[in-house]
């Protein structure tokens, strides 16, 4: 957590499914946080580490909910914030993060080209853009100061996991269909 200064963090996109281990990294490609993708659980969960492997707060799916729903907790389990898509959002995608103990964040803008902000009311706290990077399967994740850089990222690579599920759900239903028609 940076207090003066702004931080930027490195993530690789297709690294991100569940199962998956993998870094995020700050500005000078050191590795600083790594995500251990928990395999064998009945929902979805990533883990932040520090380098040492110490929890530092996890994601974790929220079953049963009628929108998709992720929580990040603490590393005692304690939920941090809640993060919601929005039921209509007009040409942008919007998430809504209601965060516990602090001022809650909407997250808007065009989420599968990973160029989108994080917003506290009508200050933006975060960005996230693939233009830092030549890399196309990168983006970068800019954080002003005074801001809790391990939230935020956590809301990124869950809107990222969320956002990408959507895809894949619908790249499933489309084969589907169009077995359907060829039959």
């Amino acid at each position: 957590m940076s207090k003066n200064e702004m931080s930027r963090y490195k993530i690789r996109q297709n690294l991100i499914s569940i199962g998956d281990d993998f870094w995020i990294e700050n500005e000078a490609g050191q590795k600083v946080f790594k995500v251990d993708g928990k395999v064998l659980r009945i929902r979805k969960t990533l883990v932040f580490e520090d380098m040492n492997g110490n929890t530092l707060c996890q994601i974790k799916e929220r079953l049963l909910t009628i929108k998709d729903t992720m929580v990040v907790e603490d590393a005692n389990g304690k939920d941090l914030a809640v993060i919601k898509k929005a039921l209509i959002a007009p040409l942008r995608d919007k998430w809504d993060v209601k965060v516990k103990n602090g001022p809650d964040l909407v997250v808007q803008g065009n989420i599968l080209d990973h160029e989108y902000s994080i917003k506290q009311g009508w200050s933006k706290v975060a960005e996230i853009s693939k233009k830092w990077f030549r890399l196309t399967d990168t983006y970068g994740v800019e954080i002003d100061p005074g801001q809790n850089d391990i939230l935020i990222l956590a809301v990124a690579v869950a809107i990222d996991m969320m956002a990408h599920d959507d895809d894949d759900k619908k790249d499933k239903k489309d084969k589907k269909d169009k077995d359907k028609k060829g039959k």
